[in-house]
């Protein structure tokens, strides 16, 4: 083909694809049906012009379609990595880890079942070996998510639901190509009397040497876009530029899975790009690889399905036998793990509820498409695979995938709406009537209130408040008829509202440079989990879910004991920060929901929903002010820090949104309120680094600040800096043993410790100390000391302690007065006589 000809033939196909998504609206079909079927009339239209009469510009069009270079390698170099590599960015991959085990389950146990139960069902019947037939097993195992996806977020379907069938569909793609290549290699080189344990023994390289080579190269990639931040089209580059690198490593020089390699990539420029690129990077990334996707998906279903008749150009009637037990072996070993592994994750708290009709949506929607046909291309083009199983497989993979488009494409809108998802729930219907009328009351007051201070004409304004009155009317009889809303429902239908709303105000947060990206990703997380908590279990579901992202995360526990035994304080000085940055964020977003209770919740749900909301809210609000002010009295001085730059963030926004009216009212031009940006965006990259939380200098505030050392010389405080060490613990964390030896002593900087010995209760606070008394009388009988707040503890080992009390009268004294206050008798000249410790 010349080079007009490419161009023409890629004009016409962009074309195509451009029409085909408004076409797929109208006739309310998957756009990949039409699609596939533009591709089938193409390649057949194209096949049959040979036995029509001769035209010279038919036949010449007719070898442009015949000529076109489609091979396997362009799609399985081409458009695969591309396509996939788009998904795993475009998948909300931080709300996906909530549900890894469903995924994981559904997507490798979906892809083992369906391959051998293919298998083990064509062996009988195709006389091919059992490797050729689990090939393909593993072939027509893919799956294409979009058209069920698509219709269950069109529908009241929970969206945890669209988000496991979209990662367990990106994920089986993967593993059922993994697979493919290891049957393949089998089929193709011959091995003599091959085992399914040497598929055991080769799967994990591919699946695990995939995955580490591809997470590794998407960290690395990523660490060379951050340092193109002032070249966006540079930082587009080298993203392009890593899947196909990734998938070529990993095929050829590692020889693990390449389409595993990109998918981890993708997952890792996803899970790390918050905290790493800026805003407009991420965006501008994003935008691009959805138009990437998008084309190629297009590009792939089209060409992929203009091979269909010459794929099926050799079919025999007994091959019919074949593809009918292709598919219903296929639904089989689907609704076997819809069916009975699903419903086992569910009663294992592992996966949300799904009910019957969902899964039978699922079940129907597991359209096949271009990755079906790129791989049984794959293996007709090979010339070290028999000529018997090249046909077998090319006809067997075309007719099912023609089956799932055509027949189960083509129903699927019709089995939804049989199924009953494509209706409101009575209470949404109730619901959706209310807001109606309550939105068209405001908007007569709105447009009344507009018309008269424009000076339209008095009649013609009476007029259309008239025909507007009856339309109103109407929605508040409808509503009316439907106001036998529960309670209860109404209240989870507001606490759904307020979630949303507290989603809307951290993505407003973040858009005003409030909250850094990594936070702002995880507090839009947070607030998804709100609402799938409170439409699965309405108030109650709400609390639990805000109690569940208020408390530490499981890094905490590790954190702490990495401190607290190996004196290793990075994580925890992480971990505390974000977990500071958090509380400090959360207040200001969790007041200003009031008001939006008052104006728009009240006028829906009633006051006495309202009044309860605020209960709720308030509830909240307490909680983050109590773990905030735990931090405040634990690390003295950061929250103040943190403060100040979140009152700076809000001044340079404020700032800038000055400059943006100014630059509308027409008082200044673009050119200074570029340079008055450019002045903004560098005090505001100054601000982006938020302050270090150094635990080293915590120690010494929490030291100069207790009381039993504010009248040390600076020099032992010095001293005694350097000798102690900060300890923090979690309530419930046992620091004493009963009967323990101790072998330092505990002093308690914040929160409060319970110590229970012989039946009695004794609690303590900040300033007291603990371990002294059994350490200086070890006949004392000793009882259990555990935390029952969040602590800070400053702990001096036993030589150390008993020098110290040597040296420091107002030490001896404490102790005195402690041995008094707890009934214990000490020896005052015993203890000035210590001996020193050797």
């Amino acid at each position: 083909m010349d080079l007009v000809a490419i161009v023409a033939t890629a004009s016409v196909l962009f074309a195509l694809i451009g029409l085909s998504e408004p076409v797929a609206d109208r006739l309310r079909l998957p756009s990949t049906v039409i699609l596939a079927l533009i591709g089938i009339l193409l390649g057949a239209t194209s096949a049959l012009v040979a036995w029509l009469p001769p035209s010279q510009a038919l036949s010449e069009a007719a070898q442009l379609v015949q000529n076109l270079p489609i091979r396997s390698n362009l799609f399985l170099y081409v458009f695969l990595p591309t396509l996939i590599f788009q998904v795993s960015l475009s998948i909300d991959l931080r709300r996906m880890l909530d549900d890894w085990v469903p995924i994981l389950s559904l997507a490798v146990v979906a892809v083992v079942v369906s391959t051998l139960v293919v298998g083990w069902a064509l062996v009988p019947f195709s006389g091919l070996s059992l490797f050729a037939c689990l090939m393909i097993g593993a072939i027509v195992s893919t799956t294409d998510p979009s058209a069920v996806v698509g219709i269950f977020r069109a529908t009241p379907a929970p969206l945890r639901l669209a988000r496991i069938v979209e990662g367990e569909s990106l994920l089986n793609d993967a593993a059922a190509i993994a697979l493919f290549s290891l049957f393949f290699a089998f089929v193709a080189f011959g091995i003599p009397n091959p085992r399914l344990t040497d598929v055991v023994v080769q799967f994990p390289w591919l699946v695990g040497g995939g995955a580490a080579s591809g997470w590794l190269a998407g960290r690395l990639a990523l660490a060379a876009i951050a340092r193109l931040g002032d070249h966006p089209l540079g930082q587009v580059s080298l993203s392009v530029a890593l899947p196909y690198a990734v998938y070529i490593l990993a095929e050829t020089l590692l020889g693990a899975s390449g389409v595993i390699a990109v998918v981890a990539a993708g997952l890792a420029l996803n899970f790390h790009a918050p905290g790493t690129l800026s805003a407009g990077a991420r965006a501008t990334l994003r935008e691009t690889w959805d138009l990437l996707g998008y084309w190629a998906g297009g590009l792939i279903f089209v060409l992929a399905a203009i091979l269909i008749p010459r794929l099926l150009a050799s079919a025999q009637a007994f091959d019919l036998v074949l593809i009918a037990i292709t598919v219903v072996a296929t639904l089989a070993a689907r609704a076997a793990i819809l069916f009975g592994l699903m419903p086992l994750l569910t009663r294992l708290n592992l996966s949300p509820r799904v009910e019957g009709r969902q899964r039978a949506a699922i079940l129907w929607g597991g359209l096949r498409g271009a990755v079906t046909l790129a791989l049984a291309l794959a293996v007709t083009e090979s010339f070290r695979i028999p000529p018997d199983i090249k046909r077998q497989v090319g006809i067997i993979a075309t007719g099912f995938t023609l089956f799932t488009l055509i027949v189960q494409g083509t129903s699927l809108r019709w089995v939804i709406h049989r199924l009953g998802l494509d209706r409101l729930s009575p209470l949404d219907a109730a619901l959706s009537a209310q807001v109606v009328a309550v939105a068209l009351q405001s908007v007569r007051e709105t447009v009344s209130e507009t018309a008269r201070e424009i000076g339209l004409a008095r009649e013609t304004v009476r007029d259309e408040a008239k025909r507007f009155a009856a339309r109103v009317d109407q929605a508040v009889a409808e509503a009316d008829e439907r106001a036998d809303i529960p309670d209860r429902d109404r209240i989870t239908l507001g606490l759904v509202a307020l979630a949303g709303r507290e989603r809307d105000l951290v993505m407003a947060s973040f858009s005003d440079g409030l909250l850094p990206p990594r936070l702002a990703t995880r507090m839009v997380a947070d607030a998804d989990r709100l609402i799938e908590g409170t439409r699965t279990g309405g108030r109650l579901g709400y609390l639990n879910t805000a109690r569940f992202v208020q408390r530490s995360g499981p890094l905490q526990g590790l954190a702490g004991v990495l401190h607290n035994r190996l004196h290793l304080s990075g994580l925890l000085a992480r971990q505390t920060a974000d977990r500071f940055e958090h509380l400090v964020a959360l207040g200001p977003i969790l007041r200003e929901m009031h008001g939006f209770i008052d104006t728009r919740i009240r006028r829906i749900h009633g006051k006495r929903v309202a009044d309860l909301l605020h209960d709720l809210l308030e509830r909240r609000i307490e909680q983050a002010d109590r773990a905030l002010d735990g931090l405040r009295l634990q690390f003295p001085g950061y929250a103040e820090d943190l403060e100040r730059r979140l009152i700076r963030q809000m001044v340079l926004a404020q700032e800038e949104h000055e400059y943006a009216a100014l630059v509308d009212d027409g008082l200044i031009g673009p050119e200074l309120r570029h340079a008055l940006t450019m002045g903004i965006a560098r005090r505001r990259n100054a601000q982006a680094r938020r302050p270090r939380l150094d635990l080293a200098i915590q120690r010494t505030t929490l030291i100069a600040a207790f009381p039993l050392f504010a009248d040390m010389p600076e020099s032992r405080r010095a001293m005694l800096i350097r000798r102690m060490r900060t300890n923090y613990a979690a309530p419930g964390t046992v620091l004493l043993e009963r009967n323990e030896v101790p072998r330092k002593v505990w002093f308690i900087a914040s929160g409060a410790v319970e110590q229970v010995r012989a039946g009695v209760v004794l609690r303590l606070g900040p300033g007291e100390m603990f371990g002294h008394l059994a350490l200086l009388r070890r006949g004392l009988r000793r009882g259990r000391t555990t935390a029952i707040t969040h602590c800070t503890l400053l702990t001096l080992d036993e030589a150390r302690f008993q020098d110290l009390l040597r040296k420091d009268a107002g030490l001896r004294q404490a102790v005195l007065d402690s041995a008094r206050t707890r009934g214990v008798a000490l020896d005052l000249e015993a203890l000035e006589g210590a001996p020193a410790p050797a």
